[in-house]
């Protein structure tokens, strides 16, 4: 059983690790073992390069803090903005002793009183709670469950990046 080191404590996260590892390898058997670990960028990254940042420090860290595993795992939500609008989105990056992986999820539109609070500095996840009247929505099916009555949730956006961020690993005579 191979292990994939994920770090965080988030379950969503988890679970989106471990799907996207099972769907890109079905014949393989993976245990995930989440860690806490320190992004070393701000609480909510405000650009494409600091959740990016975020991720490979969580991947990075998760390594030193646990080093007997076969893969380790970051993912980092983020937000920017295009033009007057704020999006979000989330970079995943996988680390091994053969090789790193990466990818970005696809993005969405926020609410315009959603992304007032995020530019006044609250996190995603307490912003969405605030104006939707949810409790933790960012371990269930985060803003764009939120937003899009579930039809994606924060676990399908992420997976889909998961197994992005694996085709190195799928494919290593590739590259």
């Amino acid at each position: 059983m191979k292990k994939i080191v994920v770090a965080s404590l988030n379950p969503v996260k988890a679970d989106a690790v471990l799907s996207g590892f099972r769907h890109l390898f079905p014949g393989e058997d993976f245990q995930v073992a989440p860690i806490r670990v320190d992004s070393g960028v701000e609480d909510q990254p405000l650009s494409d390069q600091a959740a990016r940042q975020g991720a490979e420090n969580r991947a990075q860290a998760a390594r030193l803090a646990d080093p007997v595993g076969d893969y380790w795992v970051g993912v980092e939500g983020g937000c920017d903005t295009l033009g007057k609008e704020m999006i979000a989105f989330a970079w995943v990056v996988v680390l091994s002793n053969d090789g790193v992986g990466s990818s970005r999820t696809a993005h969405f539109r926020l609410p315009v009183e959603v992304q007032h609070l995020v530019e006044a500095g609250m996190e995603l996840g307490d912003a969405d709670d605030q104006v939707f009247g949810k409790r933790n929505s960012k371990q269930k099916s985060g803003a764009v469950g939120l937003l899009t009555g579930d039809v994606i949730t924060r676990k399908t956006l992420y997976e889909q990046a998961v197994i992005l961020a694996l085709i190195p690993f799928k494919r290593s005579e590739l590259y």
